[in-house]
């Protein structure tokens, strides 16, 4: 695929810019371990995406940290871990301790000066403007769920997306949307007609982590392990002429 042909890179923030999976484990480790319970990476990874989800899908206007909130409660029950309001607050209050990925801010500097730069993300303004801290670019436009009032994978997240998108001059056809998880972006933004690139962030390990699995197609067009290799394959279209 040749990369030039984009005009606007559309993103998902947390997994493809935020490591929100080590985000979570440092927030929800400490607890399941002070409780006794034995529980692996990956059994608490999966066991946040399910309810997250889930109470997204059946909540779609409750700002995200009380998403956030609902979803330890509800793991607290799930694991039989005592789980207090408390907690539950400062974990609904976590999203800015989430730490970015080491090449996020790198690379999407390099990408500002060939594209548009658009944040697509499932969480509130104000969650995502302290992430925005971290990630050092300024960006075109910025849809959360707040915005919207309702979560991805809803398509009427992506129609939002492409409105935004069209008020800074790019047709659908000039986006490239850039996700790491199958099921919240790149299975939906197929469905919409978007051209797709998976950052795949956990090529090589088993599962989807904190992402429950795709509906639909969720073949991407392109795919590359990390934000580098994506700027490294951009770099190298651009200087071969």
């Amino acid at each position: 695929m040749d990369l030039r042909q984009f005009k606007a890179l559309t993103f998902d923030c947390y997994g493809t810019l935020i490591d929100w999976e080590r985000g979570i484990l440092a927030e929800l480790k400490p607890w399941v371990a002070a409780s006794g319970r034995a529980l692996t990476d990956d059994q608490i990874l999966e066991g946040f995406g399910e309810a997250e989800s889930a109470y997204e899908a059946a909540t779609p206007s409750k700002l995200y940290p009380g998403i956030l909130a609902d979803t330890f409660r509800a793991l607290g029950k799930r694991w039989e871990v005592p789980a207090s309001e408390a907690q539950a607050a400062a974990f609904g209050n976590s999203v800015p301790r989430w730490p970015a990925f080491p090449d996020s801010a790198g690379a999407l500097q390099y990408l500002k000066r060939h594209y548009k730069l658009i944040i697509l993300s499932n969480v509130d303004r104000a969650s995502f403007a302290e992430s925005n801290k971290k990630l050092q670019v300024t960006f075109d436009k910025i849809v959360t769920a707040e915005d919207v009032g309702s979560y991805k994978p809803n398509p009427g997240n992506f129609r939002r997306l492409l409105a935004e998108v069209e008020k800074i001059g790019v047709r659908k056809e000039q986006v490239l949307h850039t996700a790491q998880s199958l099921f919240h972006d790149v299975a939906p933004a197929k469905a919409i007609g978007l051209k797709t690139c998976w950052i795949n962030r956990r090529k090589g390990r088993p599962g989807g982590g904190a992402t429950v699995l795709p509906e639909g197609d969720a073949t991407p067009d392109i795919e590359f392990p990390s934000m580098a290799a994506l700027v490294e394959e951009h770099h190298k279209q651009a200087t071969a002429g």
